[in-house]
């Protein structure tokens, strides 16, 4: 290993001309490599603990969260991760002492102490509140914890907004492939069984989801088809749902969802002067039971996909408003055929004022 060591004789250099900062680079680049192994944590104990204070304490948090990972079991990792936190709490550092903390909540997670961590969680979303600006790998480190706290808690709605704003932290390059696999699944399917996300749109867009391929092909094809409101495509997908155990456990769920999902898509449809709906319909274009209508209905205006008003007496719906929403390319040429429909009647409407009018306009 004549790589490591030069750089235990860099250090040795850097340590007598107290040169702290490139001496905390080439001990960066010396724990990044794997054959340090081993060494990290004699390494952090006998020599980087001496001149600790020295050097730039993000840093030395990387340095020692490296070195954590030799600890013999998970509960001497806690700990001295714990004496890390403690060590870089100082009023100069506390963007550092986030970083520790976090990696102490996580470790507590893989203990199944989750209320520990959601504690320790809370202190340090404090401190983020206060800062004006952070290292993105601080905030990373933790919507990355939050969120495996919150999937463990199984909150599927806080798992997915805080998986997203970890992965809007970090280049996904940096994932492995199964990595980037695990989240787009994880992600997919919290979406589909959280009784408040119903709008796909922000996670049709973003790049993860091109990891759902293969044998997972069909969950990518199930988001679009509730993104669609496409119930001949969920139909022809409700094997997978049936099979899979997170949506299985979730089906009536989900099956409601798909019910708002074609409700808000009938809606969007038509034209704004065409959205007074009667039940038969709500009912053809939803596959919805009649005596059900009104009730998926309400639930559509409770949850703010639609605005609009009920005529229970007529049966009658008539809807002043729809969500906005990611459109795909069908849809998208659907409001290009309405837009032109629109310019259309905009010529008429002119052509006719004019003919009406000559005496009028005429000079």
């Amino acid at each position: 290993m004549n790589e490591l060591q030069g750089l235990i004789i860099q250090f040795e250099d850097c340590w007598e001309r107290k040169l702290w900062h490139q001496l905390t680079d080439a001990l960066i680049e010396f724990f990044n490599h794997p054959g340090s192994a081993k060494q990290r944590l004699p390494f952090y104990k006998v020599f980087i603990l001496k001149f600790a204070d020295k050097i730039n304490q993000l840093k030395l948090v990387d340095l020692g969260l490296k070195a954590a990972t030799q600890c013999r079991d998970t509960q001497e990792r806690l700990s001295f991760l714990q004496d890390l936190a403690e060590k870089v709490d100082s009023e100069d550092s506390q963007d550092a002492h986030v970083y520790a903390t976090v990696a102490g909540a996580l470790t507590k997670l893989n203990l199944e102490d989750n209320e520990g961590a959601r504690k320790d969680l809370d202190k340090a979303e404090k401190i983020l509140e206060h800062f004006d600006s952070v290292e993105t790998k601080v905030h990373a480190a933790f919507y990355r914890t939050n969120a495996t706290y919150y999937q463990a808690e199984e909150d599927f709605a806080s798992y997915y907004r805080n998986a997203l704003l970890y992965l809007a932290c970090i280049d996904l390059t940096t994932l492995s492939d199964k990595e980037r696999k695990a989240r787009a699944y994880d992600l997919g399917i919290a979406a589909l069984i959280s009784d408040s996300i119903y709008n796909f749109g922000e996670l049709l867009q973003h790049p993860i989801l091109g990891a759902l391929t293969g044998d997972l092909s069909w969950l990518h094809d199930l988001l679009l088809a509730f993104n669609r409101g496409d119930l001949a495509a969920y139909e022809k997908l409700s094997n997978h749902v049936k099979s899979n155990d997170m949506l299985s456990d979730h089906q009536v769920e989900i099956q409601q969802k798909i019910y708002l999902a074609a409700l808000t898509e009938a809606v969007f449809r038509r034209p704004p002067h065409q959205r007074a709906m009667s039940f038969e319909a709500i009912e053809a274009d939803t596959k919805v039971k009649h005596n059900e209508i009104e009730h998926l209905v309400m639930k559509a205006l409770s949850l703010g996909l639609v605005k609009g008003t009920i005529d229970e007496v007529d049966e009658l719906v008539n809807f002043t408003w729809v969500q906005p929403r990611v459109l795909d390319m069908g849809q998208i040429a659907s409001m290009s055929q309405r837009l032109g429909e629109w310019g259309e009647n905009v010529n008429k409407l002119g052509n006719w004022i004019e003919a009406t009018g000559q005496d009028i306009w005429a000079p």
